[in-house]
């Protein structure tokens, strides 16, 4: 009998993509226990915690990668590095 994750093809980038987001979210909850978040305005629009603009981050990510793969043919690593620039600028002035 097959497993359930027999579909799922762990591929070291794969592992290293979960082990990321694992380790920013353990690293959220640390940060946050040590220095509560307040809400507050960037060029979003809407008031956002330090977890807001990571999960809205995350998913701008994913939407970059989905979109880099459905619309070019050049390497997905640039779609990586796009995606963690959209991140990172989301988590600081978002």
């Amino acid at each position: 009998m097959a497993s359930a994750f027999s579909w799922m093809s762990w591929t070291a980038p794969v592992a290293i993509f979960f082990a990321c987001v694992a380790l920013m979210l353990v690293g959220m909850t640390i940060w946050e226990v040590r220095s509560p978040t307040i809400e507050r305005k960037g060029f979003l629009p809407m008031r956002t915690t330090r977890g807001d603009r990571l999960f809205i981050g995350l998913l701008s990510a994913a939407y970059i990668n989905l979109a880099w793969v459905g619309l070019t043919d050049l390497d997905q690593w640039y779609a990586a590095v796009l995606g963690l620039l959209a991140l990172l600028v989301i988590m600081r002035k978002g």
